[in-house]
């Protein structure tokens, strides 16, 4: 018996950004700083941000997730499959020539 998998991927740009910084570094920009007491804490006077952690904050280009599926024989040929099923969807246009698999599942 053949079993099927379920396969995500996005179609990667070369606009894409994936930017990682620091929640400290967020806090030590005076136009987030405002921002933030702007919104949060507007018209108090004397008020301190900060942060326990210095969490990273990443900035990335939001993707769609396409799926498609295929055998558990495939598996080898999921990148390659992948490529096929973008080019079949007319997903790569002129500034994106590749993709990125996110998920692989089992379906049954």
């Amino acid at each position: 018996m053949e079993g099927t998998i379920e396969v995500s991927y996005t179609v990667m740009c070369k606009q894409d950004v994936r930017i990682e910084i620091t929640l400290n570094d967020l806090l030590a920009n005076e136009k987030v700083l405002r921002a933030i007491k702007g919104e949060f804490a507007k018209g108090l006077r004397n008020i301190e941000v900060t942060a326990k952690e210095n969490t990273p904050v990443t900035l990335k280009t939001a993707k769609e997730i396409h799926t498609f599926t295929a055998s558990k024989n495939d598996f080898a040929d999921l990148l390659e499959l992948a490529e096929e099923d973008a080019r079949t969807h007319k997903r790569l246009k002129k500034e994106c020539e590749g993709v990125e698999l996110v998920d692989i599942r089992t379906v049954d």
